[in-house]
């Protein structure tokens, strides 16, 4: 290691970047790869003697069936065979052969009767082929080659070699060639490992260096990425990590410095906005004390009169509505937005809803029975989600509007309260799609002037996911809008719907 350090300190800067690191990273991998590459090329060196005595084997087979096949009358008799199959045996003792003669039904072998081994493709490959046919075998671990030899003779004046029907057949065990093979390989699989072993430690030496810079980046981006903006990477030697460090370094810097900005930017707009709508109310409840009044007393007025009075009513209502919903958005943006819990029916309390507003006969309803779907939520927010999603589908939607309650069970332990707000209009186009829960976002340039502040999704959305719940907007196949609120229920909550699921409706 120190011999290391003092070698690439006499290196020059130029040669000591992250390329030439790379450089012979790449030179040691290529080095143990031309050494694994040599030693499968000495592998299959080796497996070529393993060929070589193939081949040796199936010449001396074939000489002796050509001394024997002239002795041997066509058709033979079982005598023949068994003759024909000693006088092989005999000119090849001391080889382990083991010799199989076959003429139509006729068998004759030598010195045993066991050849399990031949597979039927090597009998079927001998009764038509005209050459030698062989296979290697793996039996119980042992290798042998079989030998499949027709026996062939001459006719006719242009000497055409046809088939006799004889057939020999050899069983060679080859233990001593597939040791002196083995031997081979594992002395080269070893030296491989050595060389390997070399190499990889060679490697980590030499990609040490890299690394280190390398995993205190991502260290650093992980922090980063957890909001820890300040962050720094410290700064050692030249080389193209080190710039690579000093740019993050200033990244980070010129994005604290951003964020802060944008934070302060954000909380001061966030306490103008509480402070204007707070500071709006108390001169809005006046306003709206002065209209109640002159509105009783707006039938004794003249036309002109009555109708500026009923302007600056509409206004003020419209302006009161808007600082209310600013007031929720601003409680919400600051943390301070809790849940008082309760159990309720939410069939009942879906009715109380509509009921309070006069929507009842404008509202088709699909509910379980009283009863049967009770859990714990925040009376008055899910008040204000039905209200804007039922007052969304009455204002910009078309008859009929539907309100619908179900059960959904994702596991035995997780169940949804799934609510519903359906309408027959023309549904949302699929520009305003991916901002309907934005807020003081309006579909239409006709919604502009419209009543609506822009605000009533924005906190439909907030407070279903205060629930811990889900809130969607789609728009139905025949046509019309369908939000869709999902709501989790307890354990006992699922369960008693689920056990009343088949008389709920």
């Amino acid at each position: 290691m120190r011999f290391l350090r003092s070698a690439l300190a006499h290196v020059p800067l130029a040669l000591r970047g992250l390329r030439s690191r790379l450089v012979v990273a790449f030179a040691l991998v290529a080095v143990a790869g031309a050494l694994s590459t040599g030693a499968l090329a000495f592998r299959e060196a080796r497996t070529g003697v393993l060929q070589q005595s193939q081949d040796t084997v199936i010449r001396q087979f074939r000489t002796s069936i050509d001394a024997v096949a002239v002795y041997t009358p066509m058709p033979p008799s079982q005598s023949d065979l068994q003759t024909a199959v000693n006088q092989v045996l005999h000119a090849n003792q001391a080889q382990g052969w083991r010799v199989l003669a076959t003429y139509g039904s006729l068998r004759a072998s030598a010195p045993s009767a066991d050849f399990d081994m031949l597979s039927p493709q090597l009998r079927r490959s001998v009764g038509t082929a005209r050459a030698a046919v062989f296979q290697r075998v793996n039996v119980d671990g042992h290798p042998y080659l079989v030998v499949g030899m027709p026996v062939t003779y001459n006719s006719g004046e242009n000497k055409e070699s046809k088939l006799s029907g004889l057939v020999m057949y050899l069983v060679v065990p080859q233990n001593t060639e597939q040791a002196y093979v083995e031997a081979m390989v594992s002395a080269i699989e070893h030296a491989t490992l050595v060389a390997l072993g070399l190499a990889v430690l060679l490697a980590l030496l030499a990609a040490r260096g890299v690394l280190r810079p390398v995993r205190a980046l991502r260290r650093a981006t992980r922090r980063m990425a957890e909001g820890h903006l300040d962050v720094r990477l410290a700064v050692n030697g030249s080389d193209e990590l080190a710039d690579l460090s000093q740019s993050f370094n200033h990244t980070a810097a010129a994005l604290e410095e951003s964020v802060a900005e944008l934070r302060r930017l954000e909380a001061q707009a966030r306490r103008f906005v509480a402070d204007v709508s707070h500071e709006l109310r108390t001169p809005l409840a006046a306003m709206s004390a002065v209209t109640d009044v002159l509105d009783e007393k707006a039938l004794r007025l003249d036309r002109e009169t009555g109708e500026a009075l009923q302007l600056i009513s509409e206004g003020t209502s419209r302006l009161s509505v808007l600082v209310n919903d600013l007031m929720e958005i601003s409680r919400f943006d600051a943390g301070a937005a809790e849940l008082n819990l309760d159990e309720i029916d939410l069939a009942e309390f879906v009715q109380h809803t509509l009921a309070s507003r006069g929507w009842q006969g404008q509202v088709e309803t699909r509910l379980p029975r009283p009863g049967v779907l009770r859990t714990r939520v925040d009376p008055r927010r899910l008040d204000v989600v039905l209200a804007n999603l039922v007052g969304n589908a009455l204002r910009h939607g078309d008859p009929p509007v539907r309100l619908g309650m179900s059960v959904r069970k994702e596991r035995t332990d997780v169940a949804w309260a799934v609510i519903e707000v359906t309408d027959n209009g023309p549904g949302i186009t699929e520009e305003a799609m991916p901002h309907i829960f934005e807020r003081f976002y309006k579909a239409g340039s006709t919604r502009t002037r419209s009543e609506s502040s822009g605000l009533g999704l924005a906190i439909t959305a907030e407070n279903v996911h205060l629930h811990g719940g889900r809130v969607s907007a789609a728009n139905l196949p025949g046509g019309g809008a369908v939000f869709t609120v999902e709501l989790p229920l307890h354990r006992d909550s699922a369960a008693a719907a689920d056990d009343a699921t088949g008389n709920a409706w």
